[in-house]
């Protein structure tokens, strides 16, 4: 399919995808042949040809030939659901996420952390303030291991996670002088499991290969759209006759059966893709998000408080320089696990490093700008203009467009 020719497409030549087509056509023949009954009729016939017509027939098929597990009734019973989001206010600003199906959550916790601090007083990626987000966000990835997984299958305290009083009481735990070792504790919470216990160290590079995309929109009208679609192309066959990769995304569950997020028949893994959405005074303010596997919710956290703390435009919040922390289990088989590892852009001085090694961070550098550090875009409607203002990250292949 991608090598026609026995060779990847030269720039400019015809490139078709026959059977992809084919399945494209097909669901918008069953939506024509269904519009008489009106649109909403039309759309569940095109729904229908994929999940219970020839579509998933095929991916059933494969799947049985192949040894794996998705089967037609599977396919047929499978639904969208609409879903409360999390949020946190921070300076001015109400942030929703999605919600502990993903790892969502993350970023509003650390959100709640931070703003104990006088953030600014640190100084912008200076060492004081790099360890202090850097211990923030091992504490939330923390009662992510412990916690998160999909509310329709285990229970999440999200009340006690997300409250100001145990930001407060997690709070203590940072150390101005020295960096946690690993990944911290989680939070106790009664009436919950124990602890599950971490992984081995894992040596080698923690970062999977980039397969993730992010967009955000607002129109005219003020309508904000953010979204992190991602389904790993190069981690899952194309199903033959249909030219579709189905999702791969079961690689982010965790075989084991005490784990929040343990694989089980009909429950989402715990994904690492997480868009966020930004309101002022209950309207659109700013969708952002990012690729980046566990770094997603660290480059959008930079971003957000490098507009909201330090006052920079869009586009330089994107651009500055930015870290992330290893110090957790990572969502993706094989669950990686490098303790106290932070990883900086070349572009934070060498002295900050150094002053970060000697609290204890276990350090690693990245080029100037690294495509593992997230690619956060977003639209900001200006609270004064109300202008939109977009801003994408050079880190990989990204654009703002306007008109």
């Amino acid at each position: 399919v991608f090598l026609p020719k026995g060779r990847p497409p030269n720039v400019g030549e015809r490139f078709v995808q026959s059977e992809l087509a084919a399945s494209l056509q097909y669901m918008a023949d069953e939506e024509a042949a269904h519009k008489s009954k009106g649109r909403v009729a039309g759309l569940k016939a095109a729904r229908d040809a994929f999940y219970k017509g020839d579509i998933a027939k095929k991916i059933a098929q494969y799947h049985k030939d192949n040894g794996g597990w998705v089967t037609a009734d599977d396919l047929a019973a499978y639904e969208v659901s609409f879903e409360k989001p999390v949020s946190t206010h921070f300076h001015g600003v109400d942030v929703y996420a999605c919600g502990p199906w993903t790892q969502g959550p993350v970023l509003p916790q650390t959100l709640n952390l931070l703003s104990g601090y006088d953030l600014k007083a640190m100084g912008h990626n200076s060492a004081a303030y790099v360890h202090t987000l850097t211990e923030a966000l091992k504490l939330s990835f923390a009662d992510r291991h412990r916690y998160y997984g999909d509310p329709k299958f285990v229970k999440v305290p999200l009340d006690v996670l997300l409250s100001q009083e145990y930001a407060a009481e997690r709070r203590k735990l940072i150390r101005a002088d020295a960096a946690s070792p690993g990944m911290p504790n989680a939070g106790d919470i009664a009436g919950f499991p124990p602890a599950i216990p971490l992984p081995s160290v894992t040596p080698g590079d923690p970062n999977p290969p980039p397969d993730t995309s992010y967009v955000s929109v607002v129109d005219r009208h003020g309508n904000a759209f953010s979204a992190t679609p991602s389904d790993a192309s190069s981690a899952t066959p194309v199903i033959p006759g249909i030219g579709l990769c189905p999702s791969s995304r079961g690689s982010q569950s965790w075989c084991d059966p005490n784990h929040p997020a343990s694989v089980a028949p009909g429950k989402r893994p715990r994904l690492t893709c997480s868009p966020a959405m930004a309101l002022r005074n209950g309207k659109a303010y700013m969708p952002f998000g990012s690729p980046g596997n566990d770094v997603q919710p660290q480059a959008m956290l930079q971003v957000f408080l490098n507009l909201h703390v330090f006052g920079m435009d869009l586009q330089s919040a994107i651009e500055a320089p930015r870290f992330a922390t290893y110090s957790y289990p990572s969502s993706s088989e094989p669950h990686t696990y490098l303790p106290a590892r932070l990883t900086l852009e070349s572009r934070v001085p060498r002295a900050t490093g150094d002053a970060l090694a000697s609290l204890g961070h276990d350090i690693k550098w990245w080029p100037e700008l690294e495509e593992a550090a997230g690619a956060v875009c977003a639209v900001r409607v200006n609270p004064e203009t109300g202008v939109l203002e977009g801003g994408a990250d050079p880190r990989r292949l990204a654009y703002a467009l306007g008109w």
